[in-house]
């Protein structure tokens, strides 16, 4: 018999965890990436997810970035600001034994603004209506945070097709309910 999803848990759709809970903090506003939309993401990065090094912006439920983990990332680094948030996903790690994520609390673009390290993929799910998607673009572009082919995964409300570098290229888009989905990946900036 299968358990029963409560409210503030999402499940891990494959990998070695598959099938797990995550329980996450009730924050107002957090809104976890439906299970359909992960597993069509998790289709489309299939071919790259293996040894990738994952960083996940405004990481929440930390749905993303622990499915990526249970699949194959060699790295993930969850990021938010809020410190229910953390507390919740330092316990999601702890509790799937999770020793290739690591937890940040910090304010996004702060963090984007200083040290990077180059990352094979980039999941960008920030609040919605609060224009954070431009400043965040421009910030994994222009300050070395994406490595060259590097997927982005951006969502946004429905309607909004985020603006992108030149030199990165929309793979895929799709809509779910109220949500927009979209991978895009960069070439290398000449």
């Amino acid at each position: 018999m299968k358990s029963r999803q409560a409210a503030n848990q999402v499940r891990i759709i494959a990998g070695i965890w598959r099938g797990r809970l995550l329980s996450f903090a009730p924050v107002p506003g957090l809104r976890p990436t439906p299970n359909r939309v992960r597993e069509t993401l998790f289709n489309w990065l299939a071919p790259v997810i293996h040894g990738a090094r994952c960083l996940d912006l405004y990481a929440g439920s930390g749905a993303l970035g622990m499915e990526a983990a249970s699949r194959g990332a060699a790295e993930v680094m969850l990021v938010d600001n809020d410190p229910h948030v953390v507390a919740a996903l330092g316990r999601q790690r702890e509790s799937l034994g999770a020793h290739q994520v690591r937890v940040i609390q910090a304010e996004v673009l702060q963090w984007l603004g200083g040290p990077s390290s180059h990352f094979d993929i980039v999941f960008l799910d920030p609040p919605f209506r609060r224009k954070l998607l431009p400043p965040c673009i421009q910030q994994l572009e222009s300050r070395g945070w994406l490595a060259d082919q590097a997927r982005v995964y951006i969502e946004a409300e429905k309607g909004l097709v985020p603006e992108l570098p030149e030199n990165w290229e929309l793979l895929r888009s799709k809509m779910a309910g109220q949500v927009g989905y979209h991978l895009a990946r960069r070439s290398r900036a000449d």
